[in-house]
């Protein structure tokens, strides 16, 4: 009769110590994929600042891929340039206005791409209206030519915005992922 009560102990010991050891290696298998998943497929990033008001706001989370093609009005996170950025390695959140190529001019708040009229939607905010109020242009009036390989960044709160008209044509590389999916805050969820 003992024999079999410390068969049995040794059997839920046994049991015991083989779950523990399931989850753990779970746990470790779920770790890794998130970590190649974050790593080398999608970015978490936080929005900081008020330059792409009113589409994100200070403290809006997001999720970005990190392998897309640009194409224009891509919400992009990009490695801001050192002539922008008094910090290093510093991530901005900008949408694309030019292509490599490509011949913009900005005038009394259009943009031509080409010699065509770029439809900005998002532009149609408070901000905008409060400068035309004022007699001020919302986006500086600029001509510019986008170099091969680089693309044109412009915040969605233009007179504020540190952005192209700023620092200049953006390198490819310089493209960390294109916004996908706001999560946070909670009544703002939305994909793009």
């Amino acid at each position: 009769m003992a024999k079999k009560v410390t068969k049995k102990q040794d059997e839920e010991e046994e049991s015991l110590g083989k779950f523990i050891l399931d989850v753990v290696i779970m746990m470790a298998v779920i770790l890794g994929v998130f970590y190649v998943l974050f790593h080398f497929v999608l970015s978490n990033d936080r929005v900081s600042g008020p330059s792409m008001q009113p589409t994100f706001e200070d403290n809006d989370r997001l999720i970005a891929v990190r392998n897309f093609t640009p194409k224009r009005n891509d919400v992009v996170v990009l490695l801001a340039p050192k002539a922008a950025n008094d910090v290093p390695g510093a991530y901005y959140i900008k949408r694309i206005i030019g292509l490599p190529g490509d011949k913009l001019v900005s005038k009394n708040d259009k943009m031509y791409v080409n010699g065509k009229l770029l439809p900005e939607p998002y532009l149609e905010n408070h901000f905008k209206k409060d400068n035309n109020a004022q007699g001020q242009t919302y986006t500086t009036n600029f001509t510019y030519k986008v170099p091969k390989g680089y693309y044109w960044v412009m915040g969605d709160h233009r007179d504020i915005s540190k952005d192209s008209h700023i620092f200049g044509p953006v390198k490819r590389q310089n493209l960390i992922g294109k916004v996908k999916f706001r999560y946070w805050p909670f009544n703002k969820i939305q994909g793009f």
